[in-house]
């Protein structure tokens, strides 16, 4: 048989296909509304979310009840089942909260936090005992809005008619020996860096016996250090859902949050609220950078002034 020469261009051609029509690869269960609920993946993960999901649902049926009871007893019980309630949650939806440092000891302490996800409640409520500021859009929400409210939530709007208001309501909260977890980046992010504080949002720290920061990241992913590609994954920013990005974390295995725990101040030791501001929000961003790279860490101390 006689070797036949082609050009190099036809040689490279592809033979044509004996199917006529090309393959079409589908999901098992058809519907794209599904989204990742029915996507082609191992079964083992959407029974894991679940499993999660249902467990987070019955405790909260159990512990609302509970709560509107304590809430309207006197003394600090809602405040520490607010604690039990957010610590089993975690548990329950598979993320483990690792804790360096302590709460600053004593009452009416304004903890300063960054923030990324809703997590963020959950994984601070379950450490602190105290009340957080949201805004007030999320009293609107169905179940978180409720669970909020028994949480005795300060619901904040960005409407300068209702802002003195607001902020008395804070001041009242501080001085009657209630503490505050504060965000004062006023959003959330995709969690690989901390935004920077808005002094107005610690324009009430002069009200507080005590300032401490709190640098939160989340460090772990199926047991092993979370990387800039994981992040996200946890973040909960821009027009996501709560749903599905719930959904996705209750699917996922080996998840931690490390929570540091910085030296508590005075705020009255800082001459006005910028300096305070630019001291906490330094200190915060230096420990989650140290959590991010997976550095050693222990809790740091704000720059005083003078």
């Amino acid at each position: 048989m006689e070797a036949v020469a082609r050009a190099p261009e036809e040689a490279l051609k592809p033979r044509r296909l004996r199917r006529r029509s090309p393959l079409n690869f589908q999901p098992w269960i058809p519907g794209a509304a599904w989204a990742d609920v029915m996507e082609p993946r191992p079964l083992g993960g959407r029974f894991r979310a679940v499993r999660r999901i249902a467990a987070a649902f019955l405790w909260t049926l159990i512990a609302v009840p509970i709560q509107v009871v304590l809430i309207r007893i006197p003394g600090r019980s809602s405040i520490r089942f607010a604690r039990t309630y957010h610590a089993i949650l975690c548990r329950l939806i598979g993320l483990k909260v690792q804790v360096v440092g302590k709460p600053a000891p004593g009452s009416s302490v304004l903890f300063v936090s960054n923030h990324s996800s809703w997590l963020d409640v959950l994984v601070l409520g379950s450490v602190l005992e105290a009340a957080f500021v949201a805004k007030a859009e999320v009293g609107q929400w169905p179940i978180a809005g409720t669970i909020a409210t028994l949480g005795r939530t300060i619901f904040v709007s960005r409407t300068r008619g209702a802002t003195g208001k607001e902020a008395e309501a804070i001041r009242e909260r501080l001085t009657s020996g209630g503490s505050i977890i504060l965000f004062p980046e006023g959003t959330s992010n995709d969690g690989t860096r901390v935004l920077p504080f808005r002094s107005s949002f610690l324009a009430v720290a002069q009200d507080a016996q005590q300032v401490q920061p709190v640098s939160l990241v989340y460090d772990r992913l199926g047991g092993l250090p979370a990387c800039r590609r994981d992040r996200p994954l946890f973040a909960w920013y821009g027009d996501m859902d709560i749903a599905s990005h719930f959904w996705r974390i209750a699917r996922r295995t080996g998840a931690r949050a490390t929570v540091l725990l910085h030296e508590p101040a005075d705020p009255k030791a800082f001459p006005d609220r910028k300096a305070l501001t630019a001291a906490t929000s330094d200190v915060v961003a230096e420990g989650a950078a140290l959590l991010r790279q997976n550095r050693p860490v222990a809790p740091l101390r704000m720059n005083m002034p003078g």
